[in-house]
């Protein structure tokens, strides 16, 4: 007869599939933890100031693009769960920037794939000399075997080194840039251009989001600054806005 412990091991087998009923007993485990039970930190700065500029910018603006639908979560730097081994390894952690879709909107720690039901449609992560070997290779496996990422891509932000990948047949097959350069998403309808500009008083090569006409998807400061050139026209032409 099946005791209670083992019936739920069952069932977190069940849950997650890509955990045996020993592992679950190794660890100590009956069901998969929650993400209020799991780390969210790992203490780790990022690379550089640049790259943490970079990392607002990709979330910034299509947090911006997505205003107002409830069925999509931007992150970055958070731990994504698709083990509960990770609790105990910590052989993996979040990446840099990813979107999900089809989802409700709502605060997270963490994104637990076992929770959520789903792991992120896009995965970017943000190269640097001390993690682009680990991006290029494990991370690149995690997200095509385990996550089962629809697209993954990566950029190093000083030297401008860009690469996409869309999941085919199960494994990552490289995306042609068409021929302005630019890496497209037809998972999120979006593409990816290098854009040589101003953020955040920074002047750099960023990685920004454009829409398939060719308009750059605005930060919070460029939206104001569009709506006060507008007025600025209208007032040019019409006068002061009726009180």
């Amino acid at each position: 007869m099946q005791t209670t412990q083992e019936g739920n091991a069952t069932q977190a087998v069940k849950v997650f599939p890509g955990l045996t009923e020993a592992e679950m007993r190794d660890f100590g485990l009956t069901m998969p933890p929650t993400q209020d039970e799991l780390p969210y930190s790992d203490g780790m700065p990022m690379e550089s100031n640049l790259h943490v500029l970079q990392m607002y910018l990709l979330i910034e603006t299509l947090k911006l693009h997505w205003e107002g639908r409830q069925d999509t979560f931007v992150g970055g730097n958070m731990f994504v769960y698709f083990s509960p081994r990770q609790e105990f390894t910590h052989d993996f952690r979040g990446p840099d920037f990813f979107a999900v879709q089809g989802i409700t909107k709502r605060d997270r720690k963490s994104w637990v794939v076992w929770e959520e039901g789903k792991g992120p449609d896009v995965v970017i992560e943000l190269l640097s000399d001390s993690t682009a070997d680990k991006d290029k290779n494990e991370k690149f496996l995690i997200y095509q075997d385990r996550l089962r990422v629809p697209e993954y891509f990566w950029f190093h932000p000083l030297t401008g080194e860009l690469a996409g990948f869309v999941l085919q047949d199960g494994a990552y097959q490289p995306i042609e840039p068409d021929e302005q350069g630019r890496l497209v998403s037809h998972q999120l309808q979006l593409s990816l251009a290098k854009w040589q500009g101003d953020f955040c008083d920074e002047k750099s090569l960023w990685l920004r989001w454009m829409t398939f006409e060719n308009v750059l998807l605005p930060t919070g400061k460029e939206r104001a600054e569009q709506a006060q050139a507008i007025l600025a026209q209208y007032r040019a032409r019409f006068g002061e806005l009726p009180r």
